[in-house]
This record gives structure tokens, C-alpha cells and sequence, in this order.
């Protein structure tokens, strides 16, 4: 890292394992700081008010609050730059960080990789399958060819999730069946509904299985 400046880093993960293995990294490297550590999703919000860091290292699954959903919450914040950390990682689940905002994810299996794309979000690029890129909108659309067309369009700024969500709403599944299929709370699939009501202007699931089917944003048969 060229600049003079400290570079202010908050870990949030809820593997005190992970924690640990992160903050030796960070704190071997000079002009890097930890300023914070968090075991749960809903204290980084509070975190970036408190401590301003440039960077938020964001667990991908925590039990409370996961990171697609602390992201969601934290993108306004134009001073810090997060980037996800995970096990493992979906193409669909990078597209949607970016979307959000994230500048990308390291793998926890590549620990090695976080003092490069830390410093690589803080120069204003990103960090997308263990590299570093500068031009976002061509990867995204990279990525997107990847997923296939069976997830797009994607119109009314609907995320893929919550794409994902409307068809299952489609399919009739309930709350708790959507939350089992993709693999989160049932309290995380209410959340996406409310975003996708507002986003559509809807306001309760039949009105949107139906605007769904007429609108042709999910495909039948």
C-alpha cells in the first residue's frame, strides 16, 4: 500500500476462527488497520456509522442477518468498500453483490488473496474471481451470459434473488419453502418481499403471482 493514509478495516464474520486468521493478515501488513470486529450481519450497519472504515470485509452467511442483506442495507455508504467473504460462491451470488454495490469477494480458501483486493477496491476497481478488474458493467455482463437466459430480463430493477422469489411465489411455495430452497431465514424472504412490493407496486403475493404471469416475468411450462 503506496498511500501514507491507514487504511481502517472492519471484519465482520461470525467464525471467530475466520476473525482471527483475518486480523493476523491484515495486521502483518503495513499501513492496514482492524479497527472493529463483528460476529453478526446487523452490527455492521452500526459499525460503518461508528468507526467510518474504508473497508467492510462481510461474511457471506451469518444465522441473524446474511451479508447479501447487510450489503443491501450498507450500499449508500459511497466511503466504504465491501467486499464479501465466503466458502463458496455462486456466479448469480457475485452478480448480486456488485449489483448492491459490493466490489467483489474473496474465497476463504484464498486468504491470500486479501491484501491485493483490498487494495485494489481502495484504487476504485474491484475484485471478481481472484482477480483484480476495473471495468464493472463488462464483467457483469460476462457474468450474466454465464447464468443464461433463463434468468433474464430482469425488469422494475428486480435483483436475481429476488427474480428467484417470484417465481417461487408463482409456484406457490410458501415463505418458509422459499427460504429452505434457497438456503436462507424465512425472516430474509419476507424482507425480499417487501422489497420486491415496493418495486413492482404490489402488496400481497397473489397481486404478484399474478402480475408476474401477466407481466411475463417468470416463464410457465
Amino acid at each position: 500500500m503506496s498511500s501514507l493514509r491507514t487504511v481502517r478495516v472492519v471484519i465482520v464474520d461470525d467464525d471467530p476462527i475466520v476473525r482471527n486468521v483475518v486480523r493476523q493478515c491484515i495486521g502483518a501488513e503495513p499501513g492496514f488497520e482492524v479497527v472493529a470486529e463483528y460476529a453478526d450481519g446487523k452490527a455492521a450497519v452500526a459499525a460503518i456509522r461508528e468507526h467510518h472504515p474504508d473497508v467492510l470485509l462481510l461474511d457471506m452467511l451469518m444465522p441473524d442477518m446474511n451479508g447479501i442483506e447487510v450489503l443491501r442495507d450498507v450500499s449508500g455508504s459511497a466511503s466504504v468498500h465491501v467486499l464479501v467473504l465466503c466458502s463458496s460462491l455462486s456466479t448469480e451470488q457475485t452478480v448480486e453483490i456488485l449489483e448492491l454495490g459490493g466490489r467483489g469477494a474473496i474465497s476463504k480458501r484464498d486468504i491470500g488473496q486479501l491484501i491485493p483486493a483490498i487494495n485494489a477496491v481502495i484504487s476504485g476497481r474491484y475484485w471478481v474471481n481472484g482477480a483484480e478488474v476495473s471495468n464493472v458493467v463488462q464483467v457483469l455482463n460476462e457474468l450474466s451470459r454465464e447464468i443464461g437466459p433463463q434468468t433474464q430480463p430482469r425488469p422494475y430493477q428486480l435483483t436475481l434473488r429476488e427474480m428467484q422469489i417470484v417465481r417461487l411465489i408463482t409456484d406457490g411455495l410458501t415463505n418458509r419453502d422459499i427460504g429452505l430452497e434457497l438456503s436462507i431465514t424465512e425472516e430474509t424472504v419476507k424482507r425480499h418481499l417487501t422489497n420486491i412490493f415496493e418495486k413492482v407496486g404490489m402488496s400481497n403475493r397473489l397481486e404478484l403471482a399474478m402480475f408476474a404471469v401477466n407481466h411475463n416475468l417468470v416463464r410457465k411450462g
